[in-house]
């Protein structure tokens, strides 16, 4: 219930369009409950009395009531529906917003299919049970209270047996809800791990034909699939128990009110045309409890699905940034203090993931990051956007915090390019430019120029309008890495991070691109993390992680003679260039 509290706000800017629809469904059962009664009028006052004119008035009354009930219906359907779908689109607009607000730690946690299944699915079901209860459980018990009135008015002594159906009835709903509730969780949990494998497997099919595991990922999905499967068989065998039981305790009552019905009729006690109402008002009191039994599993789903939908609504960013900003970035100076991190956002002593960072770069240097996999590499340069917070210390640019300085002023100065480039659906130009929409056609040209991407662009038929597919599919690995640089580029930001973006580039394509940022870069202060150690040779300052911390620091020249890590590095990509570049190097500093 504490799901629906917090679901229920949502729907407050409709609440008079749900009035009206509630005002609707309200005459709508009253005009079904003078339906029975009309019909007891013919039988015993047309019909008994052979009163054809009274058949006639009374079969008027009828045809306008139903035709006053269709109508009630239509708005009833009509407002129910608008509503419903405005109040999915506000809640899918807030989950959906509130995502965009997650930092990495958030989305770390929160998979991609977990997330669109939440999006979608939950929200779906959240949605029907909204025009199940402006529809269906609003009207059930206005039916169900109406036609037990309508039942004592007919005869008080017959409607003494629905002391015994509603006891049983409801005893049989409340064993099914006890039992229905968690399992509809369940349903949920293993819909979200199927949609988990699906979305892994489609999206890792070149990985999955190239490895030949295609019979392995089809039992992953055939196991996941069968967990689901069993799972609602589960919750169809509780209705295929409740349904059949309802309706033979609802035939039951049916027979005994007709047998000691027509008991009271040959008595002169009841007449033919009571019997026939009280048998209509029975029903249309049994139905509003049967709609409520066969609606139970949409709306505990709906439970279900409200407790995951506002889970992501009331998630809150592990990065929270200051309403008002402390400062500016205004040159690019970048320094590191004694910062220590834990991915879970607390220090941990046997597991950190940096340990004791502390450097300076100065605006406009180039700072390139060195080490072996895992050695922390993209961790230091995420604290700098502040993807993540460090556990301990403190990262400054210009002299301020970044913890001090807005979102906005941290995006607009800094761009990342990543070793796994994602392009977006549109056009070439419209993903270079995705970071600063209203950079003009010269500056878009520029950037995929010094991103050594202009080129590939051309030979495409469209050239900077052709359409990009889903995920860059029309595009190789390295074309992807070099317009994800050229979008960091357009930006003109005051620092730039390349983070193992030109992986997938040839050595002399990387050759012509640092070449180009040298260039372009003049006076911006840029990050460089490498695998390849001739990104790295002209650097300002390489920093040598190991471990989580800085194992070396210094130029290419004075590393070479003094860290033998660096030199292990060197030597085992460089091989015999090494004795060559160990000379340039010298030189170098002999002329420092």
């Amino acid at each position: 219930m504490k799901s629906i509290r917090k679901i229920l706000p949502f729907l407050k800017k409709y609440r008079w369009q749900v009035v009206i629809a509630m005002l609707a469904m309200l005459f709508l059962s009253v005009t079904d409950l003078l339906v029975p009664r009309q019909v007891q009028n013919i039988i015993d006052v047309g019909i008994a009395q052979r009163d054809t004119s009274a058949v006639l008035r009374i079969s008027l009354l009828m045809i306008g009531l139903t035709l006053v009930s269709m109508g009630l219906a239509f708005v009833n359907t009509f407002v129910s529906m608008r509503v419903s779908e405005s109040f999915a689109a506000d809640l899918r607009e807030k989950a959906y917003a509130n995502i965009q607000s997650f930092s990495f730690a958030n989305l770390d946690r929160l998979q991609t299919s977990e997330l669109l299944v939440r999006l979608t699915s939950d929200i779906n079901i959240v949605k029907m049970s909204v025009t199940m209860s402006m529809r269906i459980l609003f009207r059930a018990p206005l039916m169900l209270v109406g036609s037990l009135f309508m039942l004592i008015t007919t005869s008080p002594k017959l409607a003494l047996l629905l002391l015994v159906m509603l006891p049983v009835v409801g005893i049989l709903i409340w064993i099914f809800s006890n039992r229905a509730r968690p399992l509809f969780r369940i349903v949920q949990e293993k819909l979200e791990k199927l949609n988990t494998v699906l979305h892994e497997n489609i999206a890792g099919v070149r990985v999955v034909r190239a490895f030949v595991r295609s019979k392995h990922e089809k039992k992953r999905f055939n196991d996941a699939n069968e967990n689901l499967t069993t799972e609602r068989i589960r919750v169809n065998r509780l209705m295929t128990f409740l349904m059949p039981t309802m309706i033979l305790v609802i035939n039951l009552g049916t027979v005994a009110m007709l047998w000691f019905g027509g008991n009271l009729v040959i008595d002169g006690a009841l007449t033919t045309g009571q019997i026939v109402a009280f048998s209509n008002y029975l029903m249309m009191s049994m139905f509003p409890i049967m709609l409520l039994a066969m609606i139970l599993p949409q709306y505990y789903a709906a439970i279900a699905s409200m407790e995951r939908v506002v889970e992501i609504i009331e998630t809150k960013p592990t990065i929270v940034y200051p309403e008002s900003a402390s400062g500016e970035i205004t040159e690019g100076r970048v320094v590191f203090e004694d910062v220590w991190m834990d991915y879970d956002g607390e220090q941990d002593e046997h597991l950190p993931v940096l340990q004791g960072i502390s450097f300076t770069a100065e605006p406009g240097q180039n700072i390139a990051i060195l080490g072996a996999t895992g050695s922390g590499k993209s961790s230091l340069v995420n604290l700098i956007p502040r993807f993540y917070d460090p556990s301990q210390g403190r990262v400054l640019i210009d002299g301020v915090d970044v913890r001090s300085l807005s979102q906005p002023e941290l995006r607009r100065n800094i761009a990342v390019a990543l070793q796994d480039a994602i392009l977006f659906s549109g056009t070439v130009a419209e993903n270079i430019c995705f970071g600063k929409p209203e950079t003009n056609d010269e500056a878009i040209i520029a950037a995929a120029k010094a991103a050594q991407a202009h080129d590939f662009i051309m030979e495409k038929e469209d050239g900077y309008q052709s359409h990009v597919e889903q995920r860059g599919a029309n595009f190789s690995g390295g074309q992807k890495q070099r317009l994800a640089i050229a979008r960091a580029l357009c930006v003109r930001p005051k620092i730039l991070i390349l983070d193992d973006s030109t992986s997938a580039v040839d050595v002399e394509t990387e050759a012509e691109i640092q070449a180009a940022l040298e260039e372009l870069m003049v006076g911006r202060t840029s990050f460089i993390v490498a695998q390849r150690i001739s990104t790295v040779l002209h650097a300002d300052k390489i920093l040598v992680l190991e471990n989580g911390r800085i194992a070396a620091e210094g130029n290419h020249a004075e590393l070479i003679k003094s860290s033998p890590i660096y030199q292990a590095i060197f030597h085992s990509q460089l091989g015999d260039g090494m004795e060559k570049v160990e000379t340039l190097a010298l030189q170098e500093v002999e002329n420092a």
